[in-house]
C-alpha cells in the first residue's frame, strides 16, 4: 500500500495543484443564490453586532463561516388562508423542500469555486440531544433581519417588505471574505392592524404585543416534539386498546400517523393567513378590508376545530370565550424543563400573564445536588423577570435538591412528597409557591 509520499493521487495533485478559490464581490453572491431559485436573498457578516450571538452557534457548525447568506423562499397565499389545514400545510412543506433544494445547490456552486459553505436545515432536522433546549442551528429570522430581508411583526414572524409574511427561509454559511455591511431595514413592514391578535384560535399574540409562547407551541405545533412525546407516553402507559382510545381518540392517533407520513401539521399559523402586511399582500386589503376581513379572517375565527390547550391557561380561558364553538382538547404543555437551566430559561416561555394576576413577589430559588444553580425570579405587575444569583429579599426561599424540583414538574414526585421528604425547603408562605405553580400550568 502507497504511503502519502508516492501515493498516485497525491503525486497527481501535487502536478496539478487545485486553482484557488474564485473571488466572488457581494453581487456576484447575490446573483448566483438568485440562480439558484430563490426568490430574494440578502447577505450578512457574522460579525454583525446583531448577529453577536447567533455568530458563537454558526461557528461550532461550520468555523470557517464569515457570511450568512438569507435564503427567502415565497409561499403561495390562498393555501396558507384556507381553512382546510391540509391545503396550507401541504404548501408549508412543499415550499420547506424548495428552501432546502436551493441552499444545497448553493452549496454545490460555491464548492466547485473553491469556497466551502454549509446549509444548515430550513426546519428540520435539528439538533435535539439537548431538547428543549436550544435545537435549531442558526435562527433563520435574525439572519434574514440582519440581512434586510424583513422585519418581525407582532406575531413573531418575519415580514418580507414585497412578500409580506408569506415566506419560508434558509439560511447558508459561507467561507467567503466578502465586505458585507450591515443592510437591516430601517422600518418594520407590520402596521400592527392586530388582525393577528383577532385570528390566533389560543390568544396567543396579546393586543399590546405580547406574545404567550407555550400557548402557540401548545395548539399550532401540537404535532410536533412535544405533543409527540406526550402520545409515545400515553401509548406506553396504557393498559389495553380501550385504555388508550380515552387517552387518545382514533382522529389523534390518525393525526401522528399523517404527521410522521408526511410531515408534521401545523394546527393554526392563522397569524401568517390574515396579515395583510408586504407590498404584494397590501394593495388588495387597501381596496377592500371589509373584504379581506369577511373572506380570509372570518373563516378561520368561524371554523369548527379542536383547540391543544393546557388546562387553567390563558389559553384556555381565551378560547372558551371568545370560541365557544370550537372544541378545547387539554394537553400536557409541550415546553418540559428535563434540566435546572432549561426550567430558568422555559419559565419566560411558558409564563402565563394572566394567571398572574395580583401576585407581587420575590422567589429565590436554590437548587442543590448534581445541578446547582442559584436564581432569583420576581413577578410583579404581570410581567416576570428571572436573574442568575440571589438579589434582593425573597418573599419565599426556595431550596430543593434539582432531580427532585425536576421530578415535580414531569409528575413523577408531588411537591406535597418532596416537602415531606425535604427534597424541597421553603422558608416563607407555603401559599406563595402555589401561586407560583398557578403562573406556569403544565
Amino acid at each position: 500500500m502507497a504511503g502519502l509520499n508516492d501515493h498516485p493521487i497525491a503525486e497527481r495533485i501535487r502536478l496539478n495543484p487545485p486553482a484557488p478559490p474564485t473571488k466572488l464581490s457581494l453581487d456576484a453572491l447575490k446573483s448566483l443564490v438568485m440562480e439558484c431559485g430563490a426568490d430574494d436573498c440578502g447577505i450578512v457578516s457574522l460579525d454583525d453586532p446583531l448577529l453577536q450571538d447567533e455568530a458563537v452557534h454558526a461557528r461550532r457548525a461550520f468555523g470557517g463561516a464569515k457570511l450568512a447568506v438569507s435564503i427567502v423562499s415565497r409561499t403561495h397565499r390562498a393555501p396558507i388562508r384556507s381553512p382546510t389545514r391540509s391545503a396550507a400545510n401541504n404548501e408549508f412543506h412543499q415550499v420547506s423542500h424548495d428552501v432546502d433544494d436551493i441552499a444545497r445547490e448553493l452549496v454545490r456552486r460555491l464548492e466547485d469555486m473553491g469556497i466551502s459553505a454549509l446549509n444548515p436545515p430550513m426546519a428540520f432536522p435539528m439538533e435535539f440531544d439537548r431538547y428543549p433546549e436550544r435545537a435549531w442551528v442558526v435562527s433563520h429570522k435574525l439572519v434574514a433581519e440582519a440581512a434586510g430581508m424583513g422585519k418581525r411583526g407582532i406575531h413573531r414572524s418575519v415580514i418580507h417588505p414585497k412578500f409580506g409574511s408569506f415566506i419560508l427561509l434558509g439560511t447558508v454559511l459561507v467561507d467567503l471574505e466578502v465586505e458585507a455591511p450591515a443592510t437591516s431595514l430601517d422600518y418594520n413592514p407590520c402596521f400592527e392592524c392586530k388582525l393577528c391578535v383577532v385570528a390566533c384560535p389560543v390568544g396567543a399574540i396579546k393586543p399590546d404585543g405580547y406574545f404567550d409562547f407555550s400557548s402557540c407551541l401548545n395548539h399550532n405545533y401540537q404535532q410536533f416534539m412535544g405533543g409527540f412525546a406526550h402520545w409515545i407516553e400515553d401509548i406506553a402507559d396504557a393498559k389495553s386498546a380501550k385504555d388508550y382510545r380515552n387517552r387518545q381518540p382514533l382522529a389523534e392517533t390518525v393525526k401522528r400517523w399523517q404527521s410522521l407520513s408526511y410531515g408534521p401539521n401545523y394546527n393554526a399559523a392563522y397569524c401568517v393567513a390574515v396579515c395583510p402586511a408586504g407590498e404584494h399582500v397590501m394593495a388588495d386589503y387597501l381596496a377592500d378590508r371589509k373584504g379581506h376581513v369577511e373572506t380570509i379572517l372570518k373563516p378561520l375565527q368561524e371554523k369548527i376545530e379542536q383547540l391543544y390547550v393546557v388546562r387553567d391557561s390563558d389559553a384556555a380561558s381565551h378560547a372558551a370565550k371568545m370560541f365557544p364553538h370550537k372544541t378545547l382538547r387539554f394537553v400536557r404543555t409541550s415546553a418540559r424543563a428535563t434540566s435546572i437551566g432549561a426550567f430558568l430559561f422555559g419559565m419566560g416561555l411558558s409564563f402565563q400573564r394572566g394567571k398572574s394576576k395580583g401576585l407581587n413577589a420575590t422567589y429565590h430559588f436554590v437548587f442543590t445536588g448534581e445541578q446547582p444553580a442559584e436564581a432569583t425570579v420576581v413577578i410583579r405587575n404581570q410581567k416576570l423577570t428571572v436573574t442568575n444569583g440571589l438579589s434582593g429579599t425573597a418573599d419565599l426561599r426556595i431550596q430543593a435538591d434539582s432531580t427532585a424540583w425536576l421530578q415535580t414538574l414531569t409528575g413523577r414526585l408531588s411537591v406535597v412528597l418532596a416537602l415531606a421528604q425535604r427534597k424541597i425547603r421553603l422558608k416563607g408562605p407555603p401559599k406563595l409557591l402555589k401561586a407560583f405553580g398557578a403562573c406556569f400550568p403544565s
